[in-house]
């Protein structure tokens, strides 16, 4: 009895009452495994790694380079792409570049404009030029519903003028409706070359013959370093081809804008007209001083000078010259092409 027997005040306890004691701790503490060596500490184990997986998933796509831009562009990629934001710049003009190379879907193109219709990357402009050009080309380009726009960059990336000027219309959203219309002129400072790049009704405006028309209106400017009235030249011939084209006959090879002739030279012409005939006028009246009226034309005859007895007329040949109407080999219009993107655009550019 003893030998089965504790006392309580000395820790003694039943040996019955100990043995199951020790099973209860054995039991809690999962055979000495501790908590998440039980079968109720997997279940915790597990539900804490879904927790954990679950917070990965959300937070890890946000962290990763450019997927915050593609996902806000609701962009899809299906090969090497680079996208590369430029925010303000110390002119405090706002200057953004958003560009894609390599393997870009036409489904890639964004529905909206991501940039401004001015993009100074080349810092051509100082803030007060820059914004006063924006609202013209942003009013142009609301009121003919049809995107105007003006970048300049320094350096291609190792593409063409042509490919540039596509690719950054494309991807970055340019153009207004369901045909993307509208026109960019690009202008590279490394290179020194330009090139306008139209899309939708900017090809039906602004053809071939309108892209040699308007460059060579706004070149002197772009090649003597003002900028800003070649830029505001290139804005107001683009709204003129605009206009003419909505209301009439497109511009094209033949059918140009006139000059217009300032209302001084009316004045001016009929001035220095009335002088001149003045003059020789007066010089002829001078030399006449022998000459006096008469009253009939007989007494300029003398008399039986002249006497008519046969009269007829013989006809002896004929010439005939005959002159080939030139043909009009030109047959106007814009040409076209793909760019990456799938888009069709036409255009036009050189060298400043």
């Amino acid at each position: 009895m003893r030998q089965g027997m504790r006392r309580r005040g000395d820790g003694i306890l039943p040996a019955k009452r100990k043995e199951e004691t020790q099973n209860e701790i054995k039991i809690h503490n999962g055979g000495g495994r501790g908590l998440f060596g039980s079968r109720q500490g997997w279940k915790i184990r597990v539900r804490l790694l879904g927790v954990f997986t679950a917070v990965l998933l959300a937070v890890l796509p946000a962290a990763l380079p450019g997927y915050a831009a593609a996902e806000a562009l609701g962009q899809e990629f299906s090969g090497p792409a680079k996208a590369e934001m430029f925010d303000a710049d110390t002119a405090g003009r706002t200057s953004a570049k958003l560009i894609y190379t390599g393997g870009v879907r036409t489904s890639s193109i964004p529905e909206r404009r991501q940039l401004p219709r001015l993009v100074d990357d080349a810092e051509l402009l100082d803030r007060e030029e820059a914004e006063g050009l924006l609202e013209k080309l942003d009013e142009i380009s609301e009121q003919q519903q049809c995107d105007v726009a003006v970048v300049t960059v320094y350096g291609l990336d190792g593409k063409t003028p042509e490919a540039y000027a596509d690719d950054f219309y494309d991807y970055n959203g340019y153009g207004m409706g369901t045909d993307k219309d509208g026109m960019l002129l690009l202008v590279d400072m490394e290179s020194r070359k330009w090139w306008i790049s139209t899309c939708g009704f900017g090809i039906v405006a602004v053809t071939d013959a309108g892209i040699d028309y308007i460059s060579g209106k706004f070149l002197p400017d772009l090649s003597d370093g003002e900028y800003l009235d070649a830029f505001w030249t290139y804005a107001s011939l683009c709204d003129q081809f605009l206009t003419q084209a909505r209301d009439g006959k497109a511009y094209d090879s033949g059918h140009m804008p006139k000059e217009g002739v300032s209302t001084l030279w009316i004045p001016g012409s009929l001035l220095i007209g009335l002088a001149l005939a003045l003059v020789v006028t007066g010089c002829m009246r001078a030399q006449l001083k022998s000459v006096r009226r008469q009253a009939a034309a007989s007494n300029y005859v003398r008399p039986g000078s002249r006497s008519l007895r046969v009269s007829r007329d013989i006809f002896l040949y004929r010439t005939v010259t005959r002159t080939e109407r030139p043909k009009d080999n030109d047959m106007g219009g814009s040409s076209t092409h793909t760019s990456s993107s799938g888009q069709t655009h036409g255009g036009g550019g050189g060298s400043f």
